[in-house]
């Protein structure tokens, strides 16, 4: 029996060790940054990036099928009745096809890609505006756009040579209306970029009032509305508040939406819809070796991105993400009501998953990984926590934990 029960220790510690060998590469320096990762990533709070990847069966097929020795590429345009054959170009399409109805368009109505980032999504948006309002009205338009929405809409209006308006926003990170009205050129096109959420505040842009405001002004040539809505646009066709990512409903042209925040894809990706109208009216590039329109900017484009859209869809889809997007909405509430328990300063805007509060430590800051802020209106010195999938009402109560233990500490001094 003795004899037997040494067997078994040998082999359990024997798989044990094939199993540590078999996670690590070789290589010191790799192994070392992937133990970072793995620890990190549980309280990973600042960044609006879902740290439960539903990945792995995908990679498991992706490596059984062989797939890692093919060199893909989707250039050309997943839209038409004749994909490319050697593309995952059907596969865009069901996923563009998937999520249309969800942000307001018909699936006649609607034109979309699988994107490299938020960011490909928005340089889209404003290429994609800008032609359309040129072909419309022959003029170039003027970019508005709040000084508190995400940064890369200010670089991408210099990169394509754009004259851009800033206007400013109110306490919470909001475009003012009157400003808008104030600084509107009217006699050129309107190019307007709606944050929905915005970069440290979460704000979402009122696009029914800042509609009315340009509704006032019928001698307007024409009008260009873009949604940039990277991590809200994930959450929030899956809630109550629909309505706020419909382009039926708040009569933009197009929308931004990325895949590595809410969706959980483990890699930058993202979605750009516009309607059928926006896409017609922009520049021919008839290509022939592809036989395709080539009206999208990039060239090469990325084929395994849609196809772990396309897993994630038949994992996860509607009813699992409502119940993440519900979830998400409850852990937000939770952490501001904890942070108001222990007198935290803290606020949150409407619709938001994103609480900003006063700065804590720099050991609470590098443990929790926060994302950092200065806003004079607040008291100065922020913080940020945006409430994803992995950010749990345990991990929350942990976080409070550690900030009582800093309130305790800043007490005992001052005593």
């Amino acid at each position: 029996m003795k004899t037997k029960s040494r067997l078994f220790l040998l082999l359990a510690l024997l798989f044990s060790a094939l199993n540590l060998l078999a996670q690590t590469s070789g290589f010191q320096k790799l192994d070392e940054w992937v133990e970072v990762w793995k620890t990190g990533r549980q309280t990973y709070f600042g960044y609006p990036a879902n740290q439960q990847s539903e990945m792995s069966d995908f990679y498991k097929w992706y490596l059984s099928a062989g797939m890692e020795v093919v060199n893909l590429n989707n250039a050309g345009d997943p839209m038409t009745d004749k994909p490319w054959r050697m593309s995952s170009h059907a596969f865009e399409r069901d996923v563009i096809e998937y999520f249309a109805p969800l942000y307001g368009f018909t699936r006649d109505n609607v034109w979309g890609i699988v994107t490299h980032s938020g960011t490909d999504g928005n340089n889209h948006g404003i290429y994609f505006g800008a032609n359309y309002l040129k072909n419309k009205t022959g003029m170039a338009p003027v970019l508005y756009v709040s000084d508190e929405a995400h940064y890369s809409n200010m670089r991408l209006a210099h990169l394509q040579n754009l004259e851009m308006r800033l206007i400013k926003s109110d306490a919470m990170g909001r475009m003012i209306p009157q400003e808008l009205e104030k600084a509107l050129d009217t006699s050129r096109p309107v190019l307007i970029i709606y944050a929905m959420g915005s970069t440290f505040k979460g704000a979402i842009d009122d696009m029914p009032t800042l509609n009315a405001v340009l509704d006032r002004h019928p001698e307007i040539p024409a009008i260009y509305r873009h949604v940039d809505a990277a991590l809200f646009g994930g959450y929030l066709p899956f809630t109550e508040h629909r309505m706020m990512v419909s382009h039926e409903a708040m009569r933009f042209e197009s929308i931004a939406i990325s895949g590595h925040k809410f969706f959980g894809i483990d890699s930058p990706s993202g979605l750009f819809l516009c309607t059928r109208d926006v896409y017609e009216n922009q520049a021919d590039f008839n290509v022939t070796y592809l036989n395709s329109n080539m009206r999208m900017i990039n060239c090469s484009r990325d084929a395994v991105q849609p196809l772990k859209f396309w897993w994630i869809i038949q994992k996860v889809g509607t009813e699992g993400w409502t119940e993440q997007a519900a979830n998400i909405m409850r852990c937000t509430a939770y952490l501001k009501q904890q942070l108001d328990s222990i007198g935290w300063p803290a606020w949150v805007n409407p619709y938001s998953n994103t609480v900003f509060f006063r700065r804590p430590s720099d050991d609470i800051i590098a443990k929790y990984t926060l994302a950092l802020g200065h806003d004079d209106k607040f008291g100065g010195n922020l913080a940020h926590v945006v409430v994803m999938q992995h950010v749990t009402k345990e991990k929350i109560n942990g976080f409070i934990s550690d900030l009582m233990d800093e309130l305790e500490a800043s007490e005992s001094e001052s005593d």
